[in-house]
């Protein structure tokens, strides 16, 4: 029982990362259109999201440890 919840959980951090994924890549196509700057996309919702995960959470996890 216990791997059928790590398989759930292991299925659900994927769907969330394409996800995220997606919308960043949306948010790139939209700034390439718009002829924005490169930074643009990472200062929406979705960029800073995966900067957050990016920079901070290994952060986190090493302070934790």
């Amino acid at each position: 029982m216990s791997g059928i919840l790590t398989i759930l959980k292991i299925i659900a951090v994927f769907a969330a990362a394409t996800l995220l994924g997606n919308m960043f890549l949306d948010e790139v196509k939209k700034s390439k259109i718009r002829k924005e700057p490169w930074y643009e996309p990472y200062l929406s919702l979705p960029g800073i999201i995966m900067i957050a995960a990016t920079i901070f959470l290994p952060i986190l996890i090493w302070i934790i440890k």
